[in-house]
């Protein structure tokens, strides 16, 4: 794409230039040195600020495209954005000017509560704009042209302020086609009395970059002044212009305009004395003051505080501004101007400019912020030249144009004045509220206080603001008894959530400052630790690393403790309760970011043990949390890898069924039911159609249903089910819709045929369904008595839990020291789980034995306990998703579990489980005699009857050797069950 007739173009800065393209142009774009973005837009459609951005040279300027296409999708689009004040001419890529005029673009502040105050300032002809344009929306500012295929209104909403910025456009011939203002950016209200460089738009810095104005030191106005202070008759002050009067006369190069600063140094004393009317000597060493060459970041004449912080050797401010160069420029020469404006023009417009300066502290090697103030009183502008006219239209034009430099510059040209005289520059200390506003940012950052950068970011903040240079930074969150040390001193490179040794309990701090300060809800200030009276082991270790000085406190949110923060120092006495006043404001904040990062933490472990694990039990979740937590530690590092084995050892295996006799022969016996009344039904149908037609091929079909049925009732075979329900569906029912035809009793027949059929399932399925409920009714009352138990169990001792319904209701529990992050347990609680999980059974007896009225299909259920002394381990397994036992020899238990509940007695051919009994199989003597003792306990509560069998069984198929104490349940129990408070103090008077 290369020049037109309208040649090359090029735009400056805040210029964009848009263009309607076809494919080939789209592919000649695609080889210029910008990025160029293609967006496809719908009439109205708006594309957000966020998604299209052009970086050049480390800028991200970013903007969105407002338009207006004329009922129909464009191929391709683009903005293109050329930075000729950035970039040399020649790295400009060269675009042809379109035929169409081309348009000019402004710059406007753009605020929605100000958008209809800025249009009617507008329409009232306070800008250059007189009358509103045809065709613009006011509600939705797009440019709308029916000439014109495509116009638009672009955003632009960033530079160094935060705010958006509305870009305007004019035609080259001077057509307005929406709210015009000259480029930079004017204050659109009805009163322009304020300004604020961060409410402006810099012009191009080719414009800024040399100050216009010639500007000469002089101490001629201070003199001036001097002058005026005598003539108020303030008598001592005369006596020493008298004296100063004096010197002058013989040094009269000082009233002239000042070229040489060695001057100055020269005659020192002479000017220490002429300088007490701007530096009251009651203030020298304490302020923060200097006199300045005229708009000059330089200094002359300044007090100790100021040239120790601020000051190069040459002068000049060595301090770091929070504005760039061009901003700096910028603000400069608008001072300039409207101090010209107040002078001659009656003009009179303030101008906020908050620059802050930061400086190192050379004592501290901290940063301190400062905030600069100008005072210009010392400055006087002489004209060199006639006094530019302003008529009202010009300065109308002023006012609406504020701030765009080129407008002042055209009509009051720079070479008309000259600024004498010297500014003094005043810095305010606002190191405080300029750290508190950035902890408030930081900290509202993600992994604020798990990176170790923005960690240590937050170490530096903290001690410039407490002026600690030494200060050492730590941060724990808690969550329940786990603490989690998130830093300390920034030495932690990899955050220390991820790894083991960062994890701690609650109960590890007992007796330390940490717990003292929870405990009195506040933070707590140590002096010295090595004189401290009450030291525990972590003090002591403390000590060890060279701090001696503590300020510790708790992070609370909502009323709950979330973690601590703590600040250290080598140096007793450097933190004190002073320094903890500093701390209230941000303390909240820790809080929030701990909260946060805690939720965030949780959120990802909670993801892998999902997508690892699926559920897990809410007694072993600490011990995935870990895993989990190593597992990010090491992605983190780079290892990678699988999650760590998940082990228990040493656990103490519980198991219980309640199973559901004879369950498979009533369910066979409910679907043969089913299945003759299904297809006798049918032949009835069959029959009844035949004596109106007596159809051979009837005949055939009733031999066929009655083969079916003679097939079933001789017995249930594997695949009988289904080959009834597929034959009827094929062979018969089809016919059903011509048989109708037959007759109307063959009619009503099919009906009561249908009626009768299950509306979900299509077949007959009376019985099967009384079967289904009442194996339902009888599942759910065991599993929701025994959730309910198992509830108040958990509050005994933590354990693990699970369970399974088919016909009937198992579940198996383990309970351990590893299965506990402290790994604290005690064999007291291993009894009284047993006597719990004994007295539960005989309550799941006593409710089934009850139950049998409310079933369809009678029922009956029997219970057994499987007792193992013997400790093993259990693994979780990740392909399976659940646990099973771990090692060759714990397998035997997971074979019995499988088995027992076909047991016989030996010499008896009897099975082992009968209803209304509880079988309690057990391989040891011992053990026998543990349960003995709760079979005579729960006998005088009246849950057991005075009858207890003791039997061996056949050996099963790798089991020897078992033997079974058999009770049977009391059917009415007594009204009062036992609380958890009662079977401890049970366990406890037990032998």
């Amino acid at each position: 794409m290369g020049p037109g007739k309208h040649g090359p173009f090029q735009v400056s800065l805040h210029q964009l230039c848009l263009l309607q393209i076809d494919s080939h142009q789209a592919a000649a774009l695609e080889g210029s040195p910008f990025p160029v973005e293609f967006l496809q837009m719908e009439q109205g459609e708006v594309i957000p600020a966020e998604g299209f951005s052009l970086p050049v040279q480390g800028l991200d300027y970013r903007f969105c495209i407002i338009h207006r296409l004329r009922g129909k999708r464009l191929p391709l689009l683009t903005a293109h954005l050329l930075f000729s004040s950035l970039l040399p001419p020649e790295r400009c890529y060269p675009f042809t000017a379109p035929a169409r005029p081309r348009i000019r673009y402004f710059l406007y502040p753009w605020e929605l509560p100000n958008r209809d105050r800025l249009w009617e300032s507008h329409r009232k002809g306070t800008g250059i704009m007189a009358e509103e344009p045809e065709g613009v929306n006011r509600k939705n500012p797009v440019v709308q042209d029916p000439n014109r295929p495509l116009l638009a209104l672009a955003v632009l909403p960033w530079y160094n302020t935060g705010k958006p910025w509305i870009l305007s456009l004019e035609r080259r011939d001077g057509t307005l086609l929406h709210s015009p203002c000259s480029q930079g950016e004017g204050q659109m209200s009805d009163q322009q009395q304020d300004l604020s460089i961060n409410q402006a738009v810099a012009v191009s810095p080719q414009a800024i970059r040399e100050f216009p104005f010639p500007c000469h030191l002089s101490l001629a106005p201070l003199f001036a002044r001097w002058e005026r202070v005598v003539e108020g008759k303030q008598q001592a002050k005369a006596l020493l212009f008298a004296q100063i009067q004096a010197e002058l006369e013989k040094t009269p190069a000082l009233l002239e305009p000042i070229t040489d600063l060695s001057l100055i140094e020269k005659h020192r004393e002479l000017i220490d004395v002429l300088m007490t009317l701007v530096f009251p000597p009651a203030r020298w060493e304490r302020e923060y003051s200097a006199a300045l060459l005229p708009f000059q970041l330089r200094s002359f004449y300044a007090t100790p505080c100021f040239q120790r912080l601020f000051l190069a050797a040459d002068g000049t401010l060595a301090a770091q501004a929070n504005l760039d160069k061009e901003a700096l420029s910028w603000g400069r020469l608008l001072r300039a101007y409207l101090y010209i404006g107040r002078k001659f023009y009656d003009i009179d417009l303030q101008f906020d400019y908050p620059l802050i300066f930061t400086t190192k502290d050379p004592a501290t090697g901290l940063d301190r912020h400062f905030k600069i103030s100008f005072d210009p009183q010392f400055l006087e502008l002489k004209l060199t030249g006639p006094l530019p006219r302003l008529g009202e239209a010009e300065k109308k034009r002023l006012l609406a144009n504020v701030t765009d430099l080129h407008v002042w510059m055209e009509l009051i040209p720079p070479e008309h004045f000259t600024f004498y005289g010297f500014t003094v520059v005043t810095a305010v200390d606002v190191t405080d509220q300029e750290v508190l506003s950035s902890l408030k940012r930081d900290l509202i950052e993600r992994e604020s206080v798990l990176s170790a950068a923005r960690f240590a970011q937050l170490q530096t903040l903290l001690r410039t603001l407490l002026r600690q240079p030494h200060l050492v930074l730590g941060l724990a969150a808690i969550q329940g008894d786990q603490v989690f040390l998130l830093n300390y001193g920034c030495h932690i490179e990899q955050s220390c959530i991820f790894a083991d040794s960062a994890h701690y309990r609650f109960s590890d701090f007992h007796g330390s400052v940490y717990e003292q300060a929870v405990r009195q809800g506040k933070p707590l200030v140590i002096e010295d630790l090595a004189t401290y009276a009450h030291r525990s082991s972590i003090e002591e270790e403390i000590l060890r690393q060279g701090i001696r000085n503590m300020v510790v406190a708790p992070l609370y949110y909502q009323d709950e403790l979330i973690g601590m923060l703590e600040l250290g120092s080598p140096h007793p006495g450097e933190l004190n309760a002073i320094n903890v006043l500093k701390l209230q404001e941000v303390l909240p904040l820790f809080s929030m970011a701990i909260k946060r990062s805690i939720e965030e933490l949780n959120t990802r472990v909670q993801a892998i043990i999902k997508e690892q694990c699926t559920a897990i039990h809410p007694v072993v979740e600490w011990r995935f949390q870990q895993a989990a937590l190593n597992f990010l530690a090491r992605q983190k590092a780079g290892r990678g890898g699988e999650m760590e084995p998940i082990v228990f050892d040493e656990v103490y295996p519980l198991y219980g069924v309640s199973d559901i006799r004879g369950s498979s022969t009533q369910r066979n016996a409910a679907i043969q039911g089913d299945l003759v009344e299904h297809l006798k039904l049918a032949r009835a149908i069959i029959r009844l159609a035949r004596t109106h037609r007596p159809l051979p091929f009837l005949d055939e079909l009733i031999y066929r249903i009655d083969k079916h049925i003679t097939q079933i009732e001789s017995g249930l075979s594997s695949g009988d089910e289904l080959a009834t329900l597929d034959f009827l569906r094929r062979d018969v029912e089809p016919l059903f819709p011509h048989l109708q035809e037959f007759g109307a009793d063959v009619q009503a027949q099919i009906d009561a045929y249908r009626h009768v059929l299950d509306p979900e399932r299509g077949t007959l399925y009376r019985r099967r369904k009384d079967f289904e409920e009442s194996v339902t009714l009888i599942n759910e009352t065991i599993a929701t008595h025994l959730e309910r138990a198992e509830e108040k169990a958990q509050a005994m001792f933590p354990h693990y839990f699970e369970k399974h319904k088919s016909d009937g209701v198992e579940y198996g529990i383990y309970i351990g020291g590893s299965l506990v992050p402290d790994g604290k347990f005690d064999r007291l609680y291993l009894r009284n789980i047993r006597l719990w999980q004994l007295l539960v059974m005989c309550e799941i007896a006593s409710k089934t034995e009850q139950l049998k009225g409310q079933l369809k299909v009678p029922l009956e259920t029997a219970h057994l306990i499987l007792v193992q002394d013997t400790p093993l381990s259990i693994r979780f397994r990740f392909d399976e998703k659940r646990f099973d036992v771990d090692g060759t020899y714990n397998i035997r238990y997971e074979i019995m579990k499988k088995r027992i509940d076909k047991a016989r007695i030996r010499g008896r051919a009897e099975r082992l489980t009968q209803p209304g009994k509880i079988a309690i199989v057990y391989s040891q003597s011992k053990e026998a005699l543990e349960y003995r003792e709760y079979i005579e306990y729960l006998q005088s509560l009246g849950y057991i009857t005075e009858s207890v069998e003791e039997v061996d069984l056949e050996d099963l198929q790798g089991i020897q050797g078992l033997k079974a104490l058999r009770v049977t349940v009391h059917t009415r129990l007594p009204d009062q069950a036992l609380s958890p408070e009662e079977i401890r103090e049970a366990v406890q008077s037990l032998p």
